[in-house]
């Protein structure tokens, strides 16, 4: 059975609806910040693998996949602005430098276990920060870079794994993290008043109009035009594989710093944001149900120890490093607990952290609610995505 790319499209977006409704009736799901994506998607996946056993094989085109995944990475370049460095000042810069340090530690721990393992050195970057860091859209984007340029047909669902483990691995360990600190050096429950309750990456507007959405979706197109171009020529020119989804992000990154300096056109939020969760639970959904499970068990075991070599190592780098820099107070050690949260699975994970820790002590730290997201949602893409791109091309020849 073989499903064309509209039929595909039109099951995704079923599947996609079926996710949220059982991720509201699961508790478990919702707890841990399992995307809807992954949860339908992964059904449609197991239940493919079990019909493979009855010699019934079915295949999706997924050739709209593409297309929707780089409108998801354009739109995380177009919330690049450098001017939001400003907003958290010294120690979002310091926060920052951490996050960036630790994409370049989870790679150099992947490919050293690995090696260790003697397995090729793409899937220890696949369960570096490609998969911990940048969560399920990245270990798609790059699963697939990797099984493009090489043939390892298990480089998808091994980072996908890997991803799943850090959703719920992240999930578990930040409270916990936050609370050692707290109780570790008895610190006093106060924030920093001097922190300004906003979200920068917000405009005001909450609506938007048929107009709106128009304009923003041409604004995306343009630049996704433009970054397959140059993606397409700079590889032609370097022999350097720049996937495409890459480039669109790199000149979004380029066109939303020259909108904040001169002020071109009006950046609607709620539309870019609309449109980046519909391409990324499209996308998403589309990739988890093409799985193919049964190529996972020749790595499985490596791939276990390694994950959990990686949140040992987060744990401790959290607890002496990060901790330490942002302040050894209060406000670092809700921001450790959202470290735990991104640096394993994502964004939703360490606001959920951040939050069952501000509960638990009825204080909530602006400053950790301020650079956490930003940092680990925008800015640590900036150069975890180029950072990998390049290793895996290292790597691959």
């Amino acid at each position: 059975m073989k499903f064309d790319s509209l039929s595909v499209l039109a099951i995704s977006i079923g599947v996609l609806l079926f996710g949220m409704f059982l991720k509201k009736k699961i508790n478990f799901l919702e707890k841990f910040c399992i995307p809807a994506p992954v949860v339908g998607g992964f059904l449609v996946s197991i239940i493919v693998w079990i019909l493979s056993f009855a010699d019934i094989k079915i295949t999706f085109d997924n050739a709209l996949q593409t297309p929707f995944m780089v409108v998801f990475f354009t739109v995380v370049g177009l919330s690049g602005s450098f001017k939001l460095l400003k907003v958290g000042g010294k120690i979002l810069l310091i926060y920052l430098a951490c996050c960036w340090f630790m994409a370049i530690m989870q790679n150099f721990i992947g490919i050293s276990m690995m090696s260790i393992f003697d397995l090729n050195k793409l899937y220890g970057i696949l369960c570096g920060a490609v998969a911990l860091e940048g969560g399920h859209g990245n270990a798609i984007a790059f699963g697939g870079m990797v099984e493009e340029l090489t043939g390892l047909n298990n480089a998808k669902v091994l980072a996908i794994a890997a991803a799943t483990f850090g959703l719920i691995s992240g999930s578990l360990l930040g409270g916990p993290v936050c609370r050692y600190l707290i109780n570790k050096h008895k610190l006093e429950i106060k924030t920093n008043e001097n922190i300004q309750d906003i979200d920068p990456l917000k405009h005001e507007i909450h609506i938007a109009s048929y107009q709106d959405f128009l304009k923003s979706l041409f604004l995306i197109l343009c630049i996704m035009c433009v970054g397959f171009y140059l993606s397409s020529e700079f590889s032609k020119a370097s022999g350097y594989s720049l996937p495409s989804y890459v480039g669109a992000m790199l000149i979004a990154i380029i066109v939303r710093n020259i909108n904040d300096n001169f002020e071109i056109f009006k950046l609607n939020q709620y539309t870019i944001d609309t449109i980046s969760e519909l391409s990324l639970g499209i996308f998403l959904t589309m990739a988890m149900m093409s799985l193919k499970i049964n190529e996972l068990s020749e790595v499985a075991t490596p791939l276990f120890i390694t994950l959990i070599i990686q949140a040992i190592i987060l744990v401790l780098f959290a607890v002496f490093v990060v901790f330490r820099v942002c302040g050894k107070n209060y406000d670092s050690a809700i921001m450790c607990a959202g470290l735990m949260g991104h640096g394993l699975g994502a964004t939703p994970n360490a606001v959920a952290n951040m939050n069952a820790a501000c509960n638990r002590y009825n204080l909530v730290s602006k400053q950790a609610f301020l650079i956490v997201p930003l940092c680990g949602a925008v800015l640590i893409d900036i150069v975890a995505i180029p950072f990998n791109t390049y290793l895996i091309n290292l790597f691959a020849n």
